[in-house]
């Protein structure tokens, strides 16, 4: 199975994962945004675009990966990756339903004030316009359909670990 954790920038995804993969027995995490790199290297490279998820082959990609790594290790895989592109996401899970394999699909959510500070205060990574710049997609997706297409965790006051145990709940009771 895959447990997705979708989020903006600051939500607390790339932080969370190892913690839900901890809490998992034969979880291992997958960042999908190293396939997007892979595509990124080619040279001279694809066309233009502000965005690789906007590449056919970067969804099939992250399918077609997800999968074969599944199939040679079994358990569950833990993806943190914001997909805020209704048919993206639709053509991603659709892809991986065609496969049998069950996605938990989870949004870490922060109000815009909080993600805003995170970015802002990001140790590793520093302010970012390019974090800042999808913070109103999201909110116009989190308002459309992401909130009712995932099962929300409101990380505004709470640590990643807390997200993490509540993520591994509820997975366990969906199992």
């Amino acid at each position: 199975m895959i447990v997705w954790l979708n989020g903006t920038h600051g939500a607390g995804k790339t932080t969370t994962a190892p913690l839900v993969q901890h809490l998992i027995p034969d979880s291992l995490v997958l960042d999908a945004e190293k396939v997007g790199e892979t595509l990124m290297d080619i040279h001279p490279g694809l066309p233009e675009t502000d965005n690789f998820q906007h590449w056919r082959p970067w969804r099939e990609l992250v399918v077609e990966t997800a999968r074969s790594v599944l199939d040679y290790t079994g358990g569950t895989l833990v993806m943190p990756m914001t997909v805020l592109v209704e048919a993206y996401w639709r053509e991603i899970s659709a892809g991986l339903a065609s496969h049998h394999i069950p996605v938990h699909h989870f949004v870490l959510h922060s109000d815009q004030d909080t993600l805003r500070e995170r970015i802002r205060n990001d140790a590793v990574l520093g302010p970012s316009t390019f974090r800042f710049t999808y913070l109103a997609p999201y909110a116009e997706a989190f308002r459309t359909w992401l909130g009712d297409e995932a099962h929300v965790i409101d990380t505004t006051s709470i640590t990643p670990a807390e997200a993490a145990e509540r993520i591994a709940a509820q997975v366990a009771v969906a199992v």
